[in-house]
């Protein structure tokens, strides 16, 4: 069992304006993305990957892309992304807080 704690927490850089920190056990990961580039005229490029991710928005609003589908979602709403399925957002507030839930763990997020 750990804890991780928001305040003690390194933060990885992943882009300009946006930066995570995560914890995972041996199947689960849990990331916390917090964004502070928007809002955004274009949504980001889509991506997709193998591992099954479940979306909470913390804060803001994003518009978010799925497949043929798109959904603006606020602070409270979820989203499920099942694998294999291009994804993205759009950030349309100037701030954003997302967690997200991945299952397999990702094993990429593990290296930056």
């Amino acid at each position: 069992m750990s804890a991780t704690f928001r305040n003690e927490t390194p933060r990885q850089k992943i882009g300009p304006g946006r930066e995570r920190y995560l914890a995972y056990t041996a199947h689960l990961m849990m990331t916390v993305i917090d964004f502070s580039d928007g809002p955004m005229q274009q949504p980001d490029p889509p991506h997709h990957h193998p591992h099954e991710q479940i979306t909470y928005v913390a804060e803001g609003q994003v518009r978010f892309f799925l497949g043929d589908d798109t959904y603006d979602l606020s602070v409270g709403d979820m989203i499920a992304v099942p694998p294999n399925i291009p994804h993205s957002i759009q950030l349309l507030s100037p701030h954003a807080r997302l967690v997200d839930s991945f299952s397999p763990v990702r094993e990429d997020f593990l290296d930056g």
